[in-house]
C-alpha cells in the first residue's frame, strides 16, 4: 500500500486529482442531453481547475509550509474506482460524480487534519466544502430525477 511521505507528494496527489475531476465532468458534461445539467458539469470542471489553482499556489510557496513528515495517508481512500464510460447513463454518471466528490472531501478534511498552519489548515476545510457542495448538488439531482422514476 503506497503512502505520502511528505506534504509536497501530498499536493501533487490533490492537483492531480483535481485535474481529473476536471477532464472527467467536462467528459461527462459533453455526455448529458438535459442543458442544466450540462452546465453543472462544466461549472464543476471550472470549479476544480480553481481548486488546482489553490494548491498549485501553496506548492510554489505562496502558502509556507512546513517540512513536517506526514505519518500516512492511503491512496485508495482517494481514489474512485469506477470510470467514466462512454455508454454511461444519467444515472451512473450522476453516482460517478457523487463518489469522486466524495473522494474529494475525504481528502481534504485528512489533509486539514495534518496540516502545520493555520492558513493551510483553513484552505483544505474550505476546499472541503466545496467538494461536500458539488456532492448534495449531484444528490438533489439523483433524487429528483433519477429516484422519481422509479
Amino acid at each position: 500500500m503506497e503512502q505520502f511521505s511528505s506534504v509536497e507528494e501530498i499536493l501533487d496527489f490533490a492537483i492531480e486529482r483535481e485535474t481529473e475531476a476536471h477532464d472527467s465532468y467536462m467528459s461527462l458534461s459533453m455526455q448529458m442531453e438535459n442543458p442544466a445539467m450540462q452546465y453543472v458539469f462544466e461549472t464543476f470542471a471550472n470549479e476544480e481547475l480553481g481548486h488546482k489553482m489553490k494548491l498549485e499556489a501553496v506548492k510554489h510557496g505562496e502558502i509556507q509550509l512546513g517540512a513536517e513528515e506526514v505519518k500516512s495517508l492511503d491512496i485508495a481512500d482517494y481514489v474512485v474506482d469506477v470510470e467514466p464510460r462512454s455508454d454511461m447513463d444519467y444515472a451512473e454518471a450522476l453516482i460517478l460524480a457523487m463518489k469522486k466528490e466524495k473522494a474529494a472531501f475525504r481528502l481534504y478534511i485528512d489533509l486539514a487534519a495534518v496540516a502545520i498552519s493555520e492558513d493551510l489548515t483553513d484552505m483544505f476545510l474550505s476546499l472541503a466544502q466545496e467538494e461536500a457542495k458539488h456532492k448534495l448538488r449531484f444528490e438533489i439531482e439523483y433524487d429528483d430525477t433519477v429516484l422519481e422514476e422509479d
